[in-house]
């Protein structure tokens, strides 16, 4: 495991062991200061509580023996989703106390999942591959809509939307542009994708790939050279990578897509 994905994986364990200190001081308070009825009560909620902790606890632990292994577990990779799930805001949470950046919780989340996705070993037909990338990549001067009709492009080159066109036609996968998590969701009820390849910040991709789950989601962080939502840019080999790793179950060639006028990390 990486770096980015341990630091993840710790933030869980320890608000595991932060819930857990939290139950210990709420039994010791409250078993001492409660009728026979209530002390009845509260040994089913703990007990309740018990076996929530051993499932996120085995959740965590199946993470850990995924990653470290490198090949999937489905069964504990089930278990991780509700150990994730159940814990990423308290993560978020001690992240933030402990002074860990925000979106460096994120992009360790998006680290871990795209290595779990990858561990499945999905090959896909391109039809049922979708490359959903955010409209801020389109360039903020250009006066055509693309998030409603992304053939609306005029393919000038001044933005990677037309790179990510080049990529969409040479592996066959559909591509489509959103404003948002509420129009995302919904071009994914709308083309019913086996694979999700998602261009975003941080904090949509880490929303997205929680809202689509199980649906597997290759997540590429975008580059905002100019500020968040505005003239972003993405890198294309990454982009070109997660399309290979749906279609073929591996990353092939270097990837060589974007026009001669138009290359990663240029100014619009």
């Amino acid at each position: 495991m990486r770096i980015k994905k341990r630091l993840f994986i710790g933030l869980l364990a320890l608000s595991l062991l932060f819930i857990t200190a939290v139950m210990a001081g709420g039994w010791y308070l409250l078993a001492n200061h409660t009728s026979v009825l209530n002390r009845v009560l509260l040994i089913l909620g703990i007990f309740t509580l018990a076996v929530l902790f051993l499932i996120i606890a085995l959740g965590i632990a199946g993470l850990v023996l995924i990653l470290w292994q490198e090949r999937s577990l489905p069964f504990f990779q089930r278990l991780g989703i509700i150990a994730v799930n159940t814990l990423f805001p308290v993560a978020l949470a001690l992240g933030r106390r402990l002074g860990v950046k925000e979106d460096a919780i994120k992009a360790s989340f998006i680290e871990m999942n795209n290595q779990l996705v990858r561990l499945q070993g999905l090959c896909l037909e391109p039809e049922r591959i979708l490359l959903l990338a955010p409209h801020c990549l389109q360039w903020s001067g250009c006066p055509h809509k693309i998030t409603i009709d992304v053939s609306n492009c005029r393919r000038c080159g001044r933005c990677p939307v037309d790179a990510l066109h080049a990529l969409a036609e040479k592996y066959g996968v559909r591509l489509a542009v959103a404003t948002g998590g509420t129009l995302a969701r919904h071009f994914v009820k709308q083309y019913r994708p086996r694979a999700v390849v998602a261009i975003a910040c941080e904090r949509d991709l880490t929303s997205g790939i929680q809202d689509t789950q199980p649906l597997p989601v290759l997540g590429v962080v975008n580059l905002r050279p100019h500020g968040p939502c505005l003239n972003t840019q993405v890198n294309l080999n990454q982009v070109e990578e997660a399309v290979q790793f749906f279609l073929y179950g591996k990353a092939m060639t270097r990837p060589q897509v974007y026009r001669e006028g138009w290359k990663i990390g240029s100014s619009v």
